[in-house]
């Protein structure tokens, strides 16, 4: 497989990750040098089990590797169980994350099942409980988990704000010969929310290594300000995400930007992209996104890179983007069961291009690439295979016999059974 070439030595990679805490959440590690966790959230009623089981396992299937369900009433709290055993049965195993408001603590009371079932409780301090109930609910939650042996996401969240907390803050801001402006006191009430609670999740005995922290927000520059003084502050695995992100283009740029700069600061363990989905679209669209920024940011690989063309004034044909399109879904379609039958795949990369300007060299530096004739060029598309070329492809059949030899490509060099040689040798 080739590796990605190193950055010149006066270009700074990442920092190191921050973190030496490391939580298991099943059987995925978060924090403390593990790979950065892609999760991601159902928006079915968790209380309508075939439909939370049949979306929990099409998340799954994309690659989220921890799924996180509303538990918000007793209906939902018992059918957790049930989407369990369903998943199970279809040999699902991701991690479900149950998501607490207002009367967790009643819920785990009085669905033991429930709080068995789960891999993960997540407590919203700012609505845990208000006044003389909040510690005591918050605690109740926190015994819970200690008594199933259950680590837990303390995640503050600027939409519900512990509203005495922030009082408290914004009066003693008042009283400095130079107040800080509004936004910065609620940022220090996010990170003073989740310490503190953390804090106290330690004293009534839930180890640090079973603690998540997260602070969302969903202005890009007060998520990376909150997030950076939280690292800053604490060493508990940390959870990444905007609060609402938004719907398609605008959702992908905002958690872009600022995942991306916390991930590149070393901050960062697991990230959701919270979209917004159109109306019926594809819940598996966030775990895609999430992937991607990883993947494209050189932490982790998780499906072939296709790289392709923008297109110019040179390629008035639109072959090379409907090729480039049939390969990025054909590879995205066969991953899950590529996973097991070629290992390493996830390192491939692919190439298609659309003229002679840079469709040669592209291809070069590609596993596999084609280069496609552009306007007034002759109509054929030399195929390069590890830096080679390896053939040239004529015709109206070129994208079908392009795909066979991308297909080919892929069973000799990681066919479990055929070793590492290539379409070339």
């Amino acid at each position: 497989m080739n590796k990605p070439e190193q950055p010149p030595s006066d270009i700074a990679g990442p920092k190191p990750r921050h973190v030496t805490t490391r939580v298991m959440v099943g059987d995925i590690a978060v924090g403390g040098g593990a790979p950065i966790v892609v999760q991601s959230m159902t928006n079915t009623d968790t209380a309508d089990v075939a439909a939370t089981v049949e979306q929990v396992a099409a998340l799954s299937r994309a690659g989220s590797e921890l799924v996180r369900i509303t538990v918000d009433r007793d209906e939902a709290a018992a059918a957790v169980p049930h989407i369990r055993d369903g998943l199970r049965k279809r040999g699902v195993t991701v991690p479900l994350v149950g998501d607490f408001h207002y009367i967790g603590h009643k819920l785990l009371a009085d669905h033991p099942a429930c709080a068995e079932a789960l891999d993960k409780y997540r407590i919203n301090p700012g609505n845990v409980g208000f006044k003389d109930k909040r510690d005591k609910q918050f605690s109740d939650i926190v015994e819970f988990a200690i008594r199933y042996g259950k680590p837990v996401r303390i995640g503050a969240n600027w939409g519900s704000l512990d509203q005495e907390l922030l009082t408290h803050l914004m009066e003693e801001n008042a009283k400095l010969a130079e107040p800080r402006d509004a936004r910065a006191v609620m940022r220090e009430a996010m990170v003073q929310s989740a310490l503190t609670s953390a804090a106290r999740a330690e004293e009534i005995g839930l180890p640090k290594n079973r603690i998540i922290l997260s602070a969302k927000v969903s202005a890009v520059q007060d998520l990376i300000a909150v997030y950076r003084d939280l690292a800053a502050r604490s060493d508990y695995a940390i959870h990444l995400g905007l609060t609402e992100a938004g719907m398609g283009s605008k959702g992908i740029v905002a958690s872009s930007a600022a995942l991306g700069i916390l991930l590149q600061d070393g901050i960062g363990d697991t990230i959701r992209i919270s979209l917004t989905p159109e109306p019926g679209g594809d819940r598996t669209r966030e775990v895609q996104v999430g992937q991607e920024l990883l993947q494209t940011m050189g932490f982790r690989t998780f499906v072939p890179l296709v790289a392709a063309c923008p297109g110019c004034g040179r390629t008035t044909s639109t072959t090379f983007q409907e090729l480039a399109r049939s390969i990025q879904d054909f590879i995205r379609d066969e991953m899950p069961a590529w996973r097991t039958r070629y290992p390493g795949v996830e390192g491939l990369n692919v190439a298609v291009m659309g003229c002679i300007v840079n469709g040669p060299g592209e291809s070069k530096h590609a596993d596999i690439g084609i280069s496609l004739p552009g306007t007034g060029e002759a109509p054929s598309a030399p195929v390069f295979v590890d830096g080679k070329k390896f053939r040239t492809l004529r015709g109206p059949t070129i994208a079908a016999d392009f795909k066979a030899l991308v297909i080919d490509y892929i069973e000799q060099r990681y066919g479990q059974n055929v070793g590492h040689t290539t379409a070339a040798e």
